[in-house]
C-alpha cells in the first residue's frame, strides 16, 4: 500500500555496474508506488545516464565522474553543494564508505543503507544486511524502499525493470551499421568481471555459424575492450556483425530489444536485454542464477550447478572452467529453438 503525506524528494546514490543500474529499477519502481508524487533524483557514473534517462521514474539523473578506485574527495564535495536542500532523503545502494560522503555533504536528513565500511554518523538510518532473506541483488536494492521491519521479512513485491525503447532509432541503427533484414539473434561474449563467467568463444561461434545456416544475423554487442572476442567469433562469417565498440549504451537498448533472443554470460547487457522484453539465452558458469537472476519470465537458464559452483571467482581455480566448458552449444540451440 502507497505511503501518505507530502510527497518526498528521494535521491538515491545508485551502483557502478550496467546490471545493477539495470536492477536498481525495481527500487526506482517501489519508491514510486510507495510515494505517489515523489521526484526521485539518481547520483551515478555519468557513462549510466543514457540508461537511467531509459527509465520514466527517473526525474533527475545527477552525473559522479569519479574514476573506478579513486576517492575523488574534491568532486564529491563540488556535488553535494549543488544539492544542498533538495532532497529529504538519500538511499546508498553500494556499501563503501565513499558512496555514502555525498548525501552526508549535502546534508541530507535522512540517509538510508546497510551496514558497512565504519559508515557511523554517514548513514544515519543503518540498515542490517541478512544476506539469507536478501539473497538477490534486487531483493537488496529494493528492500532499502521499506521500512526495515517490513524489509526484514523478505517478503514484498520485486517489480522487473522496463527500459523504454525507440523505434524510429531501432530502424536507423539497422541503416547505420549495415544490419540487413534477417532476423537477429544477440550474442553477448562480453564478460569484464573475469574469464570464469565466459562461456568459450569457440562456442560462440560455432553456435554463429549455425544460426546464419538456418536464415538468421547475429550481431554481437558489447564494448571496445570486447572487440577481439567479437571477431574470433564473427571473422570470414556473412551475417554475423562484430558491434562491440562501435555502439553506445542507449544503443544496446534499442539494439537488443529488436534481437529475437540473445545468447549471453552473466553480463550487464544480460539485464538490459530481459529490461527490454528479449527473450535470454542465459550462461553462468562461476557466478549463480540465483543471487544475479535475469529480472524476466523470459529466459533459459544455462547453469550445471557442479560441485565447484558458483565459486564466485575472476579466474577458475581448477583451471578448467568445466561450469562452461561441459555446456556445448547444441544445448543452447535446442532452447532457442523451442
Amino acid at each position: 500500500m502507497a505511503e501518505t503525506g507530502n510527497s518526498p524528494r528521494l535521491l538515491v546514490v545508485g551502483p557502478s555496474w550496467v546490471g545493477d543500474m539495470v536492477m536498481a529499477q525495481s527500487l526506482f519502481m517501489t519508491l514510486k508506488a510507495r510515494h505517489p508524487g515523489a521526484t526521485l533524483g539518481v547520483l551515478a557514473p555519468g557513462w549510466s545516464l543514457p540508461i537511467l534517462e531509459r527509465m520514466p521514474e527517473v526525474d533527475e539523473a545527477i552525473a559522479l565522474d569519479v574514476k573506478h578506485g579513486e576517492f575523488g574527495w574534491r568532486t564529491r564535495r563540488e556535488v553535494a553543494r549543488g544539492l544542498k536542500g533538495r532532497f529529504d532523503r538519500a538511499i546508498v545502494l553500494p556499501r563503501s564508505l565513499k558512496s555514502a560522503l555525498v548525501p552526508f555533504l549535502a546534508r541530507i536528513p535522512l540517509r538510508t543503507g546497510f551496514t558497512g565500511e565504519q559508515r557511523y554518523g554517514l548513514i544515519n538510518d543503518r540498515r542490517r544486511l541478512d544476506k539469507t532473506v536478501l539473497d538477490q541483488t534486487v531483493k537488496r536494492f529494493v528492500a532499502l524502499g521499506f521500512s526495515s521491519e517490513e524489509a526484514a521479512t523478505g517478503k514484498f513485491p520485486l517489480p522487473s525493470p522496463a527500459l523504454r525503447v525507440d523505434p524510429a532509432r531501432q530502424r536507423a541503427l539497422r541503416a547505420e551499421l549495415g544490419l540487413g533484414q534477417r532476423p537477429a539473434i544477440g550474442m553477448m561474449p562480453g564478460a569484464e568481471y573475469g574469464p570464469a563467467k565466459q562461456w568459450p568463444l569457440a562456442y560462440f561461434r560455432e553456435l554463429a555459424e549455425t544460426l546464419i545456416a538456418q536464415g538468421y544475423g547475429v550481431w554481437i554487442l558489447g564494448g571496445p575492450k570486447d572487440a577481439d572476442a567479437g571477431e574470433t567469433i564473427s571473422d570470414g562469417l556473412d551475417d554475423v556483425h562484430n558491434l562491440c565498440g562501435r555502439t553506445q549504451l542507449a544503443d544496446a537498448v534499442d539494439l537488443l530489444a529488436e534481437c529475437e533472443q540473445v545468447v549471453t554470460n552473466d553480463s550487464g547487457l544480460m539485464h538490459v536485454a530481459a529490461a527490454v522484453g528479449t527473450r535470454i539465452q542465459a550462461l553462468y558458469g562461476s557466478s549463480s542464477p540465483r543471487y544475479t537472476p535475469p529480472l524476466t519470465g523470459n529466459a533459459d537458464i544455462h547453469y550445471l550447478a557442479l560441485s565447484c559452483s558458483p565459486c564466485f571467482e575472476r579466474t577458475c581455480p581448477l583451471g578448467h572452467r568445466n561450469c562452461l566448458r561441459q555446456m556445448p552449444p547444441h544445448i543452447v540451440l535446442t532452447k532457442i529453438k523451442d
